[in-house]
C-alpha cells in the first residue's frame, strides 16, 4: 500500500501510515494526476496566425484610408513585404499548430497549450483558404464609371487641399493673364501638380510660360522648396502632355500637362491616355444659369473656359466634334440643378465642376461623368 502524501510502500495489512486520517492506496495506483508541463508551441502557432492576418489587413486599410495609395516613405517599403510574408506566416502557424497537437496527443495530456494550438490551426487554415480563393478567383475590377467617380473624388480632395493652402480654388478662364490660350483643364493640372508635376508655386498667376509677375521662371529645380503639393500622387494623377493626346494642339503649348480621365485609349504617341478632365470654376458674383443663352454674361459658369480644348475634336478623328462644342446649351442642361424649381441654378454653384467625357470619349453625351449627379442626359 502506498501513502498518498509521501508515496512510501507499506505492508498490505496496514490501514494507515503516520497520519491515521489518510487512507493508503494499493500499489500500482495513484490518487494524484500526473504533473502537466506548459508548452509554448501552441501560443507560437496562435501568434503567427494573428500576424498573418494583420499582415494582410494593414495594407488594405492603409490603401482604403489614403484613397490614392501609399505615400512614399518607410510604409512604401514595409507594406509590400507584409503582403508577401502573409502566406508564409499562415503556413508556419498551421505547421507549428499541427505539430503541437500531435505532441499533446502522444503526451497523454501531460502538455498544456492545446487550446492555443487549435486556435492557431483553425485561424491559419481559414486564412490560407481565403487567400487561395482570392488568388484563384480575383476580385473583379470595379465598373469603368465607378473608377472614374473615384478619380473625380480624389481630384475633389486635391482641390480642397489646394484651396486650404492657397486660399481659394484655381481659376478656369480660357486664357492666361497675357491672353494666351490656357484653359481650365490645364489650370487644374497646374494647381494640383504644378507645371512640371513637382508642385504648385504660390507666386503663380497661371501664366502659360510659367513665370511670375516679373517674368521670372518659377517652375524649376531651384524653386522646389517654395512649392505647394503636389496635391495628388504622380502615379495616380493621370497627367499627360497635350502632345501625348493630340496630333494637332491648336494654339496651346503642346508640352503643357493636363489631367486625363480613366477611360484610356491608345493614342498616336503610343501612350494610353484618357480624355482631359474639364474644370470650370463658379463665378459667385454672377446669378444666372441661362439654358437658352450660353453667352449670358451673368452665367455662374462659363462654357468657354474649356471651349478651346473641345475645339481640338477627337484625338483619333479631329474632324469629329464633341456635342458640347457644337451645342454649348448642352453644358447648361447637364449642369443644371433640377432640384431647385424656383429658378435655374447650376449644381455646385459656389465652387467648381469637373466633367469626364466617359467611355465614348465624347463630351456632351449620356455617358459623361461629373463630380455631381447629372440629372439631364442628352439623347
Amino acid at each position: 500500500m502506498f501513502c498518498p502524501k509521501c508515496g512510501t510502500d507499506n505492508p498490505e495489512e496496514g490501514g494507515s501510515f503516520l497520519d491515521p486520517s489518510q487512507d493508503l492506496v494499493p500499489a500500482g495506483s495513484s490518487s494524484q494526476k500526473p504533473r502537466r508541463s506548459d508548452s509554448s508551441l501552441g501560443r507560437v502557432s496562435f501568434m503567427l496566425a494573428i500576424l498573418s492576418f494583420i499582415g494582410s489587413v494593414v495594407p488594405i486599410v492603409a490603401v482604403v484610408t489614403t484613397g490614392i495609395g501609399i505615400k512614399s516613405g518607410i510604409l512604401e517599403l514595409i507594406l509590400p513585404l507584409l503582403i508577401m510574408l502573409t502566406p508564409s506566416l499562415a503556413a508556419a502557424a498551421l505547421l507549428v499548430g499541427v505539430i503541437e497537437l500531435i505532441r499533446i496527443t502522444f503526451a497523454h495530456d501531460r502538455l498544456e497549450g492545446k487550446s492555443f494550438a487549435i486556435a492557431g490551426v483553425v485561424l491559419s487554415a481559414s486564412w490560407l483558404m481565403l487567400l487561395f480563393i482570392l488568388f484563384r478567383h480575383p476580385v473583379k475590377r470595379p465598373p469603368p464609371e465607378l473608377r472614374q467617380k473615384a478619380q473625380l473624388h480624389f481630384l475633389d480632395a486635391a482641390l480642397e487641399l489646394f484651396a486650404s493652402e492657397v486660399d481659394g480654388y484655381p481659376p478656369s478662364d480660357a486664357l492666361d493673364p497675357t491672353g494666351k490660350p490656357y484653359c481650365g483643364a490645364i489650370k487644374l493640372c497646374e494647381a494640383i501638380m504644378g507645371q512640371d508635376l513637382m508642385g504648385f508655386h504660390p507666386d503663380s498667376h497661371f501664366k502659360r510660360d510659367g513665370t511670375n509677375d516679373y517674368n521670372n521662371p518659377i517652375y524649376g529645380p531651384a524653386t522646389l522648396q517654395a512649392r505647394k503639393g503636389p496635391f495628388l500622387q504622380l502615379e495616380n494623377a493621370n497627367a499627360y502632355q497635350l502632345k501625348d493626346i493630340y496630333k494637332d494642339d491648336g494654339l496651346f503649348d503642346r508640352n503643357s500637362y493636363i489631367i486625363c480621365d480613366t477611360f484610356t485609349k491608345q493614342r498616336h504617341s503610343g501612350k494610353r491616355t484618357g480624355m482631359p478632365v474639364l474644370y470650370y470654376k463658379a463665378n459667385t458674383s454672377k446669378t444666372a444659369h441661362n439654358l437658352n443663352n450660353p453667352d449670358d454674361p451673368n452665367n455662374i459658369y462659363n462654357y468657354k473656359d474649356n471651349y478651346a480644348i473641345l475645339s481640338l475634336g477627337i484625338p483619333e478623328d479631329p474632324n469629329k466634334k464633341h456635342p458640347l462644342f457644337t451645342n454649348p446649351k448642352i453644358f447648361y442642361e447637364m449642369t443644371k440643378n433640377y432640384s431647385i424649381t424656383t429658378q435655374s441654378r447650376p449644381c455646385r454653384a459656389d465652387s467648381y465642376i469637373l466633367i469626364s467625357a466617359g467611355l465614348d470619349g465624347l463630351y456632351g453625351t449620356k455617358d459623361d461623368v461629373a463630380n455631381f449627379q447629372i440629372q439631364w442626359k442628352p439623347k
